[in-house]
């Protein structure tokens, strides 16, 4: 038996090559739909060839289960879980933590108000990775009390746009990829997060921190229909405006920091040990 997950073009080739050997395939993470199989691209039609190849599919939410019925994936091999994302969250965020990171070491999070910006999608490149910068120095201009942190993506399609248009501010820090625990410390500390990330969808909220999605649509409805994250497109204005209103408008911010995150209470992993458990005892 064999577990993926994610969306990735490797989590689709693993279940592909087990498919071919006929070993069964559980997939981490199954369900989750945009309806876009461009947005975000490649991961929407991975997931969904990934699905269509598994024995059984641990749904995070009862929004992925419904989106895998209508697929016509069987109701028996479906099990709602949370995300294994939430486990490892919790489970890290137990520890004490000082940053490695020598910029994050500098910053004083009690007196700034911080954002952490993660933008790198291949459909983002281009003139929509430029209206995020541009919206970025936008609001540093304006806000005195603001920095922003920015792991940036060592793609040059990403890197050559970001330092070309951000690099000369000083509360602007473009910092190399951080490793997971100065990541998830980081998000923890930060005032609210801009991402055109999956993940940090589900792993903001459960901090209690707004998310605003910079793309299109999300595969991720159940943030948007809780309350704590909002899609605001790549317009340079809207995403300007929408980042204002949470900066300036305190009861706003406090409904998204204070909403309920859908994706899990940290026991997904127990939900997934035991549904292996039924299925092997099943196909005795």
């Amino acid at each position: 038996f064999i577990l993926v997950q994610g969306d990735t073009t490797t989590t689709f080739a693993a279940a592909l090559a087990s498919f071919y050997q006929k070993v069964p395939v559980g997939h981490i993470e199954a369900g989750l739909r945009s309806y876009d199989r461009f947005n975000p691209y490649p991961e929407e039609i991975n997931r969904l060839l990934t699905d269509a190849l598994c024995e059984l599919h641990f749904a995070p939410t009862p929004t992925a289960k419904r989106n895998l019925l209508k697929e016509n994936i069987k109701k028996e091999s479906i099990f709602v879980t949370g995300n294994t994302v939430i486990d490892a969250l919790y489970l890290a965020l137990k520890k004490p933590h000082r940053f490695r990171n020598s910029v994050l070491k500098k910053i004083d999070f009690n007196r700034k108000r911080i954002i952490l910006l993660t933008a790198h999608r291949r459909e983002n490149w281009g003139t929509p990775l430029e209206n995020i910068c541009l919206s970025i120095r936008r609001l540093i201009e304006k806000y005195d009390d603001l920095e922003i942190v920015y792991p940036v993506h060592l793609n040059p399609e990403v890197k050559n746009v970001v330092y070309r248009i951000l690099k000369n501010s000083p509360r602007i820090h473009l910092v190399k990829p951080l490793d997971y625990l100065d990541f998830i410390n980081l998000m923890n500390k930060c005032f609210l997060v801009l991402t055109d990330s999956g993940g940090l969808q589900e792993e903001a909220p459960s901090l209690g921190k707004p998310v605003l999605v910079l793309r299109k649509v999300t595969e991720r409805p159940e943030g948007v229909k809780a309350g704590t994250v909002k899609v605001v497109g790549l317009s340079k204005e809207r995403i300007f405006r929408e980042t204002c209103k949470l900066l300036d408008n305190k009861r706003m911010y406090e409904r998204m920091a204070k909403s309920v995150n859908p994706y899990g209470d940290g026991k997904a992993s127990t939900r997934i040990v035991n549904a292996l458990l039924y299925y092997f005892k099943r196909e005795r």
